[in-house]
């Protein structure tokens, strides 16, 4: 069992606090029924999630091995508008980098 509100980020949803306000706005059903209560738990493997009456599935784990060039960063975001490795993978993914490369190495980093 995991709170609702993680169960819609880890699928991709939206964030913690975002899913937070999409439950509260009443736009999430658990097994048919409207919630708008936090820390509503739910079973990804058996209780039906829905998000503007549309299913959400539960998303895998998926790790994925890159080969980081050089001047590219290990981080999820950067201020300074920097090529960073999340521009090498697909938007949708939004993986985290395991350890890091500096920005001048190149060579594999798991995601």
């Amino acid at each position: 069992m995991v709170r609702l509100q993680k169960f819609l980020a880890q699928a991709g949803i939206a964030s913690r606090r975002a899913s937070e306000v999409i439950i509260g706005e009443g736009r999430v059903e658990v097994n048919g029924q409207v919630v708008t209560q936090m820390g509503v738990r739910v079973d990804p493997q058996t209780d039906a999630v829905a998000v503007d009456g549309k299913l959400i599935q539960p998303l895998g784990h998926r790790y994925v091995a890159v080969h980081k060039p050089k001047g590219v960063l290990c981080t999820r975001k950067d201020e300074r508008k920097r090529p960073i490795l999340g521009d090498l993978l697909p938007a949708d993914w939004d993986l985290k980098p395991v350890g890091r490369l500096d920005r001048n190495s190149e060579g594999l980093i798991f995601a």
